[in-house]
């Protein structure tokens, strides 16, 4: 049976773990070429079947360069999922040191614009693609002592509805989800009183499964998605507002 990722090439930045390795997973799985993208050297070492790249997303010209030798080694990219992401800190705004705040927005949403600049080239040259950016809840809402991730999340919505409505005329889809705390490495990174705060938010009254978020990103990422562009998707067990 034929899978619907056949013949194309997905690259996954944060491939190695959370949720980056469950959609480069289920990629993989329905038929996609795939490239992982990941400063987890060692982990990348262990994938014996994708094409890997050890990159800093936050570096534009290695960004740049994997980006070309990714399309020269396997073809072209259709599908870009940019899935690398940190929590940073968890403090007031007032007391947020200048220096963490500059990385969470450097790789949360500088990342994000660099990915998505670098392959949309060679999606335009094909008149085909499919980006899907992760996002969060967090840019909608906005959590408390989390001022850096919130605002870097909701920088990467505002990144994926202007790109979705700048290529609209073309066959490339540009749509981000927004998900709730799913239970990941990340969540080594936050202090157990903003693990316990998230999970409150939730009226379904858990942390949302890797397995989920892949399901909707696959579908994004599919050539089933052809009316929706600039889009936010929403996977938040209820706590979205809007």
């Amino acid at each position: 049976m034929a899978g619907r990722f056949d013949g194309r090439t997905a690259v996954v930045t944060g491939g190695v773990s959370g949720i980056g390795a469950g959609i480069a997973s289920r990629l993989a799985a329905e038929g996609a070429r795939l490239s992982l993208w990941d400063m987890d050297e060692a982990g990348l070492a262990k994938s014996n079947t994708a094409h890997t790249v050890t990159l800093d997303v936050t570096d534009p010209a290695a960004v740049e360069r994997a980006a070309s030798d990714t399309a020269a080694a396997l073809g072209t990219i259709d599908i870009l999922v940019t899935s690398a992401g940190i929590t940073g800190p968890n403090m007031p705004a007032w007391d947020y040191p200048v220096a963490a705040w500059d990385k969470v927005i450097q790789v949360n949403l500088n990342g994000v614009f660099y990915c998505n600049r670098a392959v949309v080239p060679f999606m335009r040259a094909q008149n085909h693609g499919r980006i899907v950016n992760i996002a969060s809840i967090a840019g909608k809402d906005g959590n408390p002592n989390a001022s850096a991730y919130s605002a870097s999340k909701a920088g990467v919505i505002g990144l994926t509805k202007s790109l979705g409505k700048e290529l609209a005329d073309t066959g490339v889809r540009v749509n981000c989800v927004t998900p709730a705390a799913v239970k990941t490495p990340l969540f080594s990174q936050m202090t157990q009183q903003q693990i316990d705060w998230m999970l409150s938010k939730i009226p379904i009254g858990r942390f949302g499964e890797i397995d989920e978020v892949a399901s909707l990103v696959l579908w994004l990422a599919s050539d089933e998605c052809s009316f929706s562009t600039g889009g936010v998707f929403d996977i938040s067990g209820g706590r979205a507002t809007y």
